[in-house]
């Protein structure tokens, strides 16, 4: 599959410019590490918040970026691996030298300001993705020029996957199948729990040199086990915790490949559950399956969270729910809409979800699982590792 191509580029610019022809904007301008990645397919090597980014895509004419001198090497580089849609960089300079004192990182407004009055902004009608500071100190220095936050709008051209950001997806939920099973077999009492994630990690990323050489893959992932577990996100001291025998473990895969994020995670039995576990885990199970059930095009967004809800309700854990049911993906682990659980408008097909409806008993444990889910008129789950109680249900060595 590879990095994406410019034919999602060519969709990405089209949806750009029906949304600069409906609101007369003269150019669509992004500052975050995700947007910057969505106009320009160049994945971001610097935090925003201490070196900050300008890409503006005009209405007409050729896209152009304004880049920390960190990233002038990788910027290079992804354009020999014809990676980039665009061509123009300029860079400010975060070091003193003696032939820099007009690109410093101290000038950046007035930088960014020279770059939009060269290209013929300065008195343009600009739609940013956020009005951040540095930003709001370019409007200072030029003002005939507006710059107009059209985040809302701007995240609605985000929804809906280019067939390529599927593919992508698909590889990355089937690498995180196979990691799955990895953890299955590797999971045994008295491990500690950073060391089952690095040791498998440093597995994951081999297979992916295999299937992926020379593209980009992330991972982000860890394990949840016994009580602790009850926090979703675990208790904040995880280390030199043990898998215990009779244990509950949530397991969490996050690879993102290419740009591309997918969500994999699912609850094992480190030996045989007790009553109470495999009740809580039905429940969790029939939540998660019907989550995946109402992804289809045309019920409202929050029908994902109101089927899950109502399984887990029904089996008599409505007060153990402690986050909605999922959220958007794609470029980052957590895409758009944000309001998922009080989103009525109807589902887009080629939108994709997480379908993660939990159980958080305190005491006991977490149980969830979570799949990657493309809204259809049937929905397509990403995710395929076993599910079934007899499959998680691992024997002690």
């Amino acid at each position: 599959m590879g990095f994406l191509t410019t034919a999602v580029w060519d969709e990405r610019r089209a949806g750009m410019k029906a949304l600069m022809d409906r609101e007369g904007l003269d150019a669509l301008a992004f500052v975050s590490a995700d947007f910057v990645q969505f106009a320009t397919n160049f994945n971001l090597d610097v935090q925003t918040w201490e070196r900050p980014v300008l890409v503006v895509v005009p209405r007409a004419g050729d896209p152009f970026c304004l880049l920390n001198e960190l990233s002038t090497h990788h910027f290079r580089m992804a354009g020999e691996r014809g990676q980039l849609w665009l061509e123009e960089a300029q860079f400010y300079d975060e070091h003193r030298s003696r032939s820099n004192a007009n690109r410093l990182v101290t000038q950046w407004p007035r930088i960014a300001a020279d770059l939009l009055r060269d290209k013929g902004l300065a008195e343009g009608r600009i739609a940013v993705d956020a009005l951040s500071g540095p930003l709001a100190k370019v409007a200072e220095l030029l003002p005939q020029l507006e710059l107009l936050p059209r985040t809302a709008q701007l995240r609605e051209l985000r929804l809906v996957k280019h067939p390529e950001e599927l593919a992508l997806m698909r590889q990355a939920a089937a690498l995180s199948d196979w990691a799955q099973e990895l953890y299955a077999d590797a999971i045994r009492p008295g491990r500690l729990v950073q060391e089952l994630d690095a040791a498998m990690h440093a597995k994951i990323f081999e297979e992916a040199a295999n299937r992926f050489p020379g593209e980009h893959l992330e991972v982000r992932g860890y394990t949840l086990t016994g009580p602790a577990s009850a926090s979703p996100h675990g208790n904040g001291a995880l280390t030199g915790l043990r898998i215990e025998e009779g244990h509950g473990i949530v397991n969490i895969l996050i690879p993102r490949l290419n740009g591309m994020v997918i969500e994999n995670e699912r609850t094992f039995f480190c030996g045989a559950p007790t009553d109470e576990q495999v009740k809580a885990y039905d429940a969790a199970l029939a939540a998660n399956e019907a989550a995946i059930a109402a992804a289809r095009v045309g019920n409202p967004v929050s029908a994902i969270e109101d089927a899950a809800r109502m399984e887990i309700e029904t089996a008599g854990f409505g007060a153990h729910i402690r986050h909605r049911t999922g959220h958007g993906m794609g470029l980052i682990g957590h895409e758009y809409p944000e309001d998922m659980a009080f989103n009525d408008r109807p589902l887009l097909a080629g939108e994709v979800y997480s379908a993660e409806p939990g159980i958080y008993l305190y005491g006991v444990g977490g149980f969830r699982i979570d799949d990657t889910v493309v809204v259809g008129e049937t929905p397509e789950v990403l995710t395929h590792a076993p599910k079934d109680l007899d499959s998680i249900t691992l024997k002690p060595a």
